[in-house]
């Protein structure tokens, strides 16, 4: 992949898939999914530019998983993989373990 580089408070995230078998062991087509709001970031900005004009880090970090909205952020297409480009604001959790 290319060398993107967020910038202030936005994170690069790339989508995790989802199940396609459920806990019930029934198998999920891929049209009755629904796109994952799940995802590992791959990039992070330098952080929030508050009014003061202070730097505020974020509070994520390149390797994180996390849980976004539904309809966040832009998705882009970079060297044929689908990326979701994000404000830290929207992302909703960090998933730990």
């Amino acid at each position: 992949m290319s060398k993107l580089r967020p910038l202030h408070d936005r994170v690069i995230v790339k989508r995790l898939e989802e199940e396609k078998v459920s806990a019930g062991g029934i198998v999920i087509p891929d049209s009755a999914t629904e796109k994952p709001i799940r995802g590992e970031v791959i990039a992070a900005g330098d952080g929030k530019i508050l009014d003061d004009g202070k730097v505020r880090p974020m509070a994520v970090k390149v390797g994180d998983k996390v849980l976004f909205g539904k309809y966040s952020g832009t998705e882009v297409k970079v060297e044929n993989e689908e990326l979701l480009v994000l404000r830290e604001d929207d992302i909703v959790a960090v998933i730990e373990g």
